[in-house]
């Protein structure tokens, strides 16, 4: 007869490998990790190359949060840099600052019109202000919403519908919110109070969560082709997934990665430049950035984003809007009739989540089921 598994978590990335942590170190009770990829982390994996830099496979991911308890939890498993993100925009060929702030502005225009826009922008949304690009072109003054016309062209609509596929006037407000006008000098793409990247890599800060003698890990382990029993059962795999897509498949969009060694020290300015009106991929990343990694060479990542495709590629991002919330929600009322089963993480909720939410989240149900 087979051992009944106490808790059950499928999935290592940062929600599961919490979510194990605060089970096996506040309650004491053993839990089994298993995740059908090789590797712990799952899109925050990250590995050292024979440069040491710190390869992000999966895509960057800049920490960043204004919650305390987030971070105080994070802190007790590794150190953080001070890393601030700083990324860049190509404009008509040209690097230019991103977010698009006032410094973009005087970097686009010449100098009597950025001024002329700036004086207008912190009239109306004041200094440090700071407003959607889709908010921005319903504006009523005619020079701001010519403005509005130049950055949604140069900066979004492009990037929007390559990585979505979608015009960004079908996704909703939450992601394209994301991609503000500032009304500052503020060349940081976050402002959060607490920022930075694992001085030793995301891969090894979840390591360093999972190191507990009640966890037991298990790789190249699918859920879906086991037979586990277990008392109670944290998912963070995709929710349609679980239920075999009685309802339809929840749609994602995924990315495809062209990771490239130059012999050069460093390839671009900054830690990620964008491209949104030329070429296929999305944007540049050059990983030595995250850690001030010093080496002869460099390592950079082409983006391509794509549609998600069962069994080719990987999900990445849900894709918000009303009809697949609709859809959801169908799986979210057959989850509330399970009896200790748990669904979390961008996955299991369907939702984009940043690191610092997807943290939250994890604590926040784990005081729940406590």
């Amino acid at each position: 007869m087979k051992k009944k598994i106490k808790n059950l978590v499928v999935g290592s990335g940062l929600s599961g490998a919490i979510i194990a942590e605060r089970i096996a170190s506040i309650l004491g009770e053993e839990v089994l990790v298993i995740d059908r990829r090789n590797h712990l982390g799952g899109n925050c994996f990250d590995y050292f190359d024979n440069n040491k830099i710190c390869i992000h496979k999966y895509g960057p991911h800049i920490f960043h949060t204004e919650i305390e308890q987030v971070w105080q939890y994070l802190n007790n498993f590794t150190k953080f840099n001070n890393f601030e993100f700083k990324p860049q925009v190509i404009i008509d060929g040209k690097p230019c600052t991103l977010p698009f702030n006032l410094n973009t502005l005087h970097q686009v225009f010449e100098k009597s019109k950025a001024d002329f826009l700036e004086k207008k922008l912190v009239q109306k949304y004041g200094k440090n202000g700071k407003i959607s690009i889709l908010e921005l072109k319903n504006e009523g003054d005619k020079d701001l919403k010519e403005l509005s016309e130049f950055v949604y062209k140069k900066v979004f609509e492009g990037y929007t519908v390559k990585q979505w596929g979608l015009k960004p006037e079908k996704i909703d407000h939450s992601v394209t919110a994301r991609v503000p006008v500032m009304i500052s000098c503020d060349d940081r793409y976050f402002q959060d109070k607490y920022q930075g990247i694992p001085e030793n890599g995301y891969t090894k800060m979840i390591e360093n969560i999972l190191n507990h003698p009640k966890i037991e890990i298990r790789l190249n382990v699918d859920f879906h082709q086991s037979d586990f029993e277990y008392e109670k059962l944290f998912f963070t795999g995709a929710i349609d997934e679980f239920f075999g897509y009685k309802f339809g498949k929840l749609p994602y969009r995924s990315l495809h990665f062209d990771i490239e060694e130059k012999n050069t020290e460093y390839f671009q300015n900054a830690a990620m430049v964008n491209y949104p009106c030329d070429f296929d991929f999305t944007r540049i990343t050059e990983h030595k950035y995250f850690l001030g990694t010093k080496s002869p060479k460099t390592v950079v990542s082409y983006e391509y984003p794509q549609e998600f495709e069962l069994g080719k590629n990987e999900r990445y991002y849900p894709i918000s809007n009303p009809e697949n919330q609709a859809l959801y929600e169908k799986y979210l009322q057959e989850a509330k009739k399970l009896k200790n089963v748990y669904f979390l993480g961008r996955l299991g909720d369907y939702k984009y989540y940043n690191m610092d939410l997807t943290v939250e989240r994890a604590l926040n149900l784990f005081k729940g089921v406590k």
